[in-house]
């Protein structure tokens, strides 16, 4: 009979590692402290996670997997170029700033992935750039690709760089999402 509470656990692990990974980094961080800090033992945590890699594997696919099917759906949803474009940098903004940690992890304790899983986060990522770029060329026809995903990249660095300084994030988003638009226009 399959235990009820394992996808609870399993998120809860995931949310307290990231805030973990964040604070200290990948290495500076146990199994141990993730447990305790979900209210188990670390032996419990391999009941969910084959090995601290695999949380790491599991924290950074997901999100990246969640960027690029969210990232998706706002195109499916916003046939016009502009208003698509708009909504991406709005759901960005609302990632970078409701995800601090997260990004905080992606930055420093990507290395640490072993390649596989690295590859596997780095090809969605690039697949979100490439959704983007697509997006941003439909509205700007004479920007070549490159100049395209030049662009779209400084505006990641953009959102997700303020979040680890924005303390109001209502009042952060209204000024990132201007920001990113007026960046990406040129």
């Amino acid at each position: 009979m399959p235990d009820a509470a394992a996808p609870r656990t399993r998120d809860a692990v995931l949310r307290h590692a990231a805030r973990l990974f964040a604070q200290r980094g990948f290495r500076g961080t146990s199994v141990e402290d993730i447990g305790s800090a979900c209210g188990v033992s670390g032996p419990a945590v391999y009941k969910h996670f084959s090995s601290k890699n695999a949380i790491l594997a599991r924290l950074l696919g997901d999100i990246s997997e969640q960027l690029l099917t969210g990232g998706r759906q706002v195109v499916l949803d916003q046939p016009q170029p502009a208003a698509a474009l708009a909504r991406l940098v709005a759901f960005h903004a609302d990632f970078a700033l409701a995800e601090p940690d997260v990004i905080r992890v992606q930055d420093r304790d990507l290395a640490s992935l072993n390649e596989r899983d690295r590859t596997r986060v780095r090809r969605l990522q690039r697949e979100y750039v490439e959704l983007w770029t697509d997006v941003l060329q439909r509205c700007h026809p004479e920007l070549a690709a490159g100049d395209a995903r030049l662009r779209v990249q400084a505006v990641f660095g953009l959102l997700n760089s303020t979040p680890h300084s924005a303390r109001d994030r209502t009042g952060a988003r209204r000024q990132l999402v201007p920001m990113a638009l007026r960046a990406l226009r040129g």
